[in-house]
């Protein structure tokens, strides 16, 4: 029986998360959940699955789950804070660490699985983004286990042979991410100007959150995603490509120098690699549907617009630059998806304030989990700053 911690328990892989242990409750059980604002849900999912602990961010929310909890007579405990959630995922009663909390919020309690050992998967790509170097010098420093969530690391992994990260680099060429290209795919610049953020949200074939959507509809995801892969395959980012294949089916693929192409396919469903994941070395039923090639019948493929997606260049230049500019990058990317979610910028205003934050920097190389936060603060002081004069 292993014992899991799930940071970001009421978001969409968070759910998919928990349905996969539902299928094997005789082999997994919950320590943890976590969640911000879905209170009500929080509260059902800890009765549920009788979490020990449940963990919000402020004590208003402690107080409101609570009470929630009680009317359903659970018996989960609530703590809050920052330091709780460094606590559930580093405990010792702790075997694995699901790290689903979206953006820069998922970093530290990330990095304190790491710190303790533990087995982490990650589908919080942003604490790679922001302090990569940092990040995996601590897996390695720590004796962790961090297995890829996001379904094109996943994909990847499973591609690439056993002996990999000790010295198979050379016989691989190249890493290709696969990308859906989003609702805006086949929308020419004119009408992309004038969308909606109930728009960009509709994803064609995932279920994600509102953030994760938007940043899927400019390809932010795929430029955080690339730098995201860099620091896990241990590669650089000329030896990492996109490519747009609508169908979803192909997660993502790698290309060794002997002309070998390997594929991973599935059903667009993140219950495939979080069942991946949990089960490795093993593998385990995810109660995703058999893939069909035949009913779907062609997989196609093109290279992406950088007129319609900006934001993918603005992610390479940033890991080009290196040091602190992916996590002004990603920083200014949060801020800048909030306001157009908000209603106060346009969908390109995203990547016109991400790529004025970025201008206004000089980027160094942080030493420290500290100096690393203060990129990320000062870079959200400045995207306000450019956000009011889009807004104006």
């Amino acid at each position: 029986m292993y014992s899991i911690t799930i940071l970001g328990s009421t978001g969409s892989i968070g759910e998919s998360t928990l349905d996969v242990i539902a299928q094997h409750s005789d082999q997994y059980s919950i320590f943890a959940l976590t969640g911000c604002r879905q209170l009500e849900k929080l509260a059902q999912q800890s009765i549920q699955y009788n979490a020990k602990y449940a963990v919000v961010t402020d004590e208003s929310s402690a107080k409101r789950l609570t009470s929630l909890i009680m009317d359903l007579k659970g018996t989960t405990e609530v703590v809050f804070g920052s330091d709780a959630l460094s606590e559930v995922a580093s405990s010792n009663q702790v075997d694995i660490v699901m790290a689903a909390i979206v953006g820069a919020a998922g970093l530290l309690p990330t990095l304190s699985a790491v710190k303790a050992g533990k087995k982490v998967l990650l589908a919080n790509k942003e604490s790679l983004v922001m302090a990569g170097s940092i990040f995996m010098g601590a897996v390695k420093q720590h004796g962790a286990t961090l297995l890829p969530i996001d379904s094109e690391h996943n994909a990847i992994f499973q591609c690439l042979p056993d002996n990999y990260n000790k010295g198979d680099q050379p016989s691989v060429k190249k890493l290709i991410l696969s990308a859906s290209g989003g609702p805006f795919r086949t929308w020419d610049m004119q009408k992309i100007s004038k969308a909606t953020p109930e728009q960009a949200c509709a994803h064609p074939n995932w279920s994600m959150g509102n953030k994760i959507s938007v940043d899927s509809a400019s390809m932010m995801n795929k430029g955080l995603e690339c730098i995201e892969a860099k620091w896990l395959f241990d590669t650089t980012m000329d030896k990492i490509e996109v490519l747009i294949h609508p169908q979803s089916i192909v997660h993502s693929l790698v290309q060794y120098v002997d002309g070998s192409v390997l594929a991973q396919l599935g059903n667009p469903d993140m219950r495939t690699p979080i069942a991946h994941g949990l089960a490795w070395p093993q593998r385990l039923a995810s109660g995703v549907a058999d893939l069909d090639l035949s009913e779907i019948a062609q997989l196609t493929f093109e290279q992406p617009d950088p007129v319609k997606f900006p934001c993918l260049q603005l992610a390479y230049n940033a890991a080009a630059e290196g040091g602190n500019a992916p996590a002004v990058l990603n920083a200014a990317n949060e801020i800048a998806v909030d306001a157009f979610l908000d209603g106060r910028i346009g969908f390109t205003a995203i990547a016109q304030a991400v790529e004025k934050t970025l201008d206004s920097f000089d980027f160094y190389e942080p030493e420290s989990l500290d100096a690393v936060q203060d990129s990320d603060n000062r870079a959200r002081s400045v995207a306000v700053s450019m956000i009011k004069r889009l807004e104006s």
